[in-house]
């Protein structure tokens, strides 16, 4: 598979995955976390598909197309740990969350997943749905939609 289809794969089963979890979520209370904002594209189509929901987004910089820029106080810049304590002691809860940190590189990408799911875990309510380009450790995972192919995205319960 060229990369190019491997891109397209990823993204289309992002797309159903997130609207997938969306709908599963509708009679749930709770905020949405958008856990690596880069270009927006993630941003832009959560708040087209839960726009009543506030959703937060982290990330290290905010360098995204400024159609896809959130409201600076739904905005966590810098490193993942701070960003993550910092929703739990304000007593946030996520009725879902996106993970999509990493560079690309596998081993070091699932390494940083593993050391953030304790975390990610604090913010989450009990029911609250993850979806995860990545494993995450801690929580039941769950099948998303028939659409994606097994481990191309991943699904999880908080």
């Amino acid at each position: 598979m060229s990369r190019l289809d491997s891109m397209l794969r990823r993204l289309t089963a992002q797309r159903d995955g997130l609207n997938w979890a969306a709908a599963k979520i509708a009679n749930q209370k709770g905020d949405v976390l958008d856990m690596g904002l880069g270009n927006g594209r993630t941003y832009d189509h959560l708040r087209e598909i839960l726009p009543e929901r506030r959703i937060w987004v982290m990330d290290r910089v905010l360098q995204c197309h400024p159609d896809s820029t959130p409201p600076e106080q739904d905005f966590l810049q810098g490193e993942a740990e701070p960003m993550l304590q910092k929703l739990a002691s304000a007593g946030h809860k996520m009725a879902m969350a996106h993970y999509d940190f990493g560079r690309g590189i596998k081993a070091e990408d699932v390494a940083e997943a593993t050391r953030l799911s304790p975390l990610i875990a604090q913010v989450m309510q009990p029911g609250g749905l993850l979806i995860s380009g990545q494993p995450l450790v801690g929580f039941d995972q769950i099948e998303g939609p028939e659409t994606i192919a097994p481990d191309r995205y991943l699904f999880y319960m908080a």
